[in-house]
């Protein structure tokens, strides 16, 4: 029910209609010398009688920027341009600016878990360290901007049987000239000057003894898991009326305060490992070409002859631009035709595509033997 005028409000009123019924001139406004309204005055109009209790123009609403917000949760102070970051918008331009400085430069490598042992350092200290065995590293394929909205690189590790791998697998493979690799993984790099060619291999010595790196892994499953195990919980009383409840979690939620629930997120019993689990600021103690391994200090996620993930550290500076440019300048030393191969791997895959479509790929992989449409060279067709 709304709130009844005093007893003065209405005697204000009164005296209004009784001056407006006996006045029939009024003082000009500043909105009638414009020529905007004409004088009108009706004794039923409270709007005509107190013009300035109702606001003209409103001033109120969400596209006159007022908001109910209180100042502590509005967005604003997210992002400023004054912190060195780009205006916020929603392009994926702008969003690939913000993450530019947690972007490595370059990519990465797979590698196998072998196991741990240990250095002496200098002083004789213990140094735990993870051996990492890079086998049969090579880029299969680029991410690009234009293309794909981000700059990745695509990495395979080791070699799987043909007969094990699909037919759609099979042709993504030969059009790359490329065995069927055991594991892939993507890559992302800061810009497209972290693309490396397809089909170069990558060595141990693509990262140097004092770089900092972060692992990747899936950490090893422990199945079903307590409380105590998963989260580390103290549990409860060994005794003092404590009965079959040592190692329970206790309570968990309560009866008014939160609602009559269990909050969301509550850490309850449940699966434990099995999870991509990242160490970060690894310290690379050994690179050795010749037994294609990398030895970092600590421990690393995942079990004995799991597949990781290694990459530059992205809360550290990159490694020196110097060092880039010399490993780029290696790859390309050690393949100078990886463009050509590549091409020819293409126009061979078209020509073995069309051969499958009229029924003669069988014929072919008999004789051994595919002419190519220009005539100049044969390529072994293996089978």
């Amino acid at each position: 029910m709304a709130p009844r005028l005093p007893a003065r409000c209405w005697r204000q009123l009164s005296l209004v209609e009784r001056s407006a019924t006996h006045t029939t001139t009024t003082t000009a406004s500043p909105l009638l010398l414009a020529g905007r309204t004409t004088p009108s005055f009706s004794a039923s109009s409270p709007s005509t009688l107190f013009p300035s209790l109702l606001p003209q123009i409103t001033k109120r609403g969400v596209k006159y920027g007022w908001s109910t917000l209180p100042k502590r949760s509005r967005p604003t102070r997210f992002n400023q341009v004054t912190q060195g970051l780009p205006a916020p918008t929603s392009g994926p331009a702008a969003a690939l600016k913000r993450r530019e400085k947690t972007t490595p430069v370059r990519t990465g490598v797979l590698a196998v878990k072998k196991g741990m042992t240990v250095f002496m350092g200098r002083t004789g200290a213990r140094i735990p360290c993870t051996v990492l065995q890079l086998d049969r590293v090579q880029v299969v394929a680029n991410k690009t901007r234009a293309k794909n909205g981000y700059w990745a690189v695509q990495v395979g590790l080791g070699e799987r049987r043909a007969e094990n791998v699909g037919a759609p697998q099979l042709g993504y493979y030969e059009a790359k000239g490329i065995p069927p690799k055991q594991t892939l993984a993507e890559f992302k790099v800061r810009n497209q000057d972290g693309l490396l060619p397809v089909g170069v291999q990558l060595f141990p010595d693509w990262f140097h003894v004092g770089q900092v790196v972060d692992v990747r892994g899936i950490t090893r499953g422990m199945g079903f898991a307590g409380g105590m195990k998963r989260h580390g919980f103290a549990g409860q009383e060994a005794s003092h009326g404590n009965s079959l409840n040592h190692r329970t979690i206790g309570s968990v939620g309560g009866s008014q305060g939160s609602g009559s629930r269990v909050l969301p997120g509550k850490k309850m019993p449940g699966r434990m490992g099995a999870q991509q689990h990242t160490v970060q600021n690894l310290p690379i103690l050994m690179v050795d070409n010749e037994l294609g391994i990398v030895v970092v200090k600590g421990a690393v996620a995942g079990h004995k002859g799991s597949v990781v993930k290694v990459q530059d550290a992205v809360k550290k500076a990159p490694p020196p631009e110097e060092f880039v440019e010399a490993t780029k300048q290696l790859l390309h030393e050690r393949f100078p035709d990886a463009e050509e191969k590549l091409q020819a791997a293409r126009k061979l895959h078209l020509e073995l595509k069309e051969a499958r479509r009229q029924g003669l790929i069988d014929s072919l992989i008999k004789n051994g033997l595919t002419e190519k449409a220009d005539g100049n060279a044969a390529v072994q067709a293996s089978a």
